[in-house]
């Protein structure tokens, strides 16, 4: 019966999260300019056509960089807003856990990227018009760069917990979201390995995202990289429990 009600509140949550985000013009103007700024880095930048691949590995690895950017300003409002305009305390009223708030919200504002992450699907036609790309890592792909904007969205969701600015919630949140890539770029390791232990650069390149999108996106889902993405996002959820728990009491 508990479990049914929790669900219940989520997908309350969850609706009243997305019709805020689809209510506004914010919605849109996010969709636009990940979609444009994809197009751009994709063609311009990695010279999508001068390369003469039939595949979407070019697409792929601009993802994170984008999302380091944009994840942060779709996350930035969810608890922030609520300080600002005082709502939050309302929320805390209702007989909803807190855990049941913070899912709700997440996985409105993940569904919502998702959204956004699918209507890439024409770069996909282009690709298999050009040529016969293999579906396997176009399919990883995708499932790798959902995962990743999912980890860079928990990390959004609880820096937004701290504070009612969202100016601050966004920054914080960038920084730590360029922290998780740098962790795993080949210039850094590379920096590290010169004067650092083996076991110390190995540690720091576990904790990358771009370490672990790489295998995924050559089409191999390893345990060990979905492991490495849900408890990025258990870890950082959790912590936005204890924030926002200890504002309830």
């Amino acid at each position: 019966m508990e479990i049914k009600e929790s669900a219940n509140n989520i997908k309350a949550i969850f609706r009243r999260e997305i019709g805020g985000y689809f209510g506004s013009p914010v919605a849109y103007v996010f969709i636009v300019i990940f979609l444009m700024l994809m197009g751009f880095f994709t063609f311009y930048i990695s010279r999508f056509f001068e390369v003469g691949q039939a595949d979407l590995r070019n697409f792929f690895e601009w993802h994170s960089w984008i999302f380091m950017f944009l994840v942060p300003a779709v996350a930035m409002r969810l608890w922030a807003e609520e300080r600002r305009m005082g709502t939050l305390e309302l929320i805390l009223t209702f007989p909803v856990t807190v855990a049941d708030v913070i899912l709700g919200k997440f996985l409105a504002a993940w569904v919502f990227i998702g959204i956004a992450l699918f209507l890439t699907f024409p770069m996909v036609i282009t690709v298999a018009y050009l040529g016969s790309p293999d579906t396997g890592p176009v399919i990883c792909g995708y499932i790798g760069s959902f995962l990743s904007a999912g980890a860079f969205l928990s990390v959004g969701i609880m820096t937004s917990s701290f504070t009612r600015s969202q100016v601050i919630s966004f920054i914080v949140s960038v920084v730590l979201c360029l922290f998780f890539i740098l962790a795993g770029y080949p210039p850094v390791t590379e920096m590290l390995s010169g004067w650092a232990p083996i076991w110390l650069v190995n540690l720091v390149s576990s904790l990358g995202f771009l370490s672990h999108s790489v295998s995924i996106e050559r089409g191999v889902l390893d345990f060990r990289d979905l492991l490495y993405y849900f408890s990025i996002i258990f870890f950082m959820l959790f912590a936005n429990g204890i924030v926002i728990q200890n504002r309830r009491t």
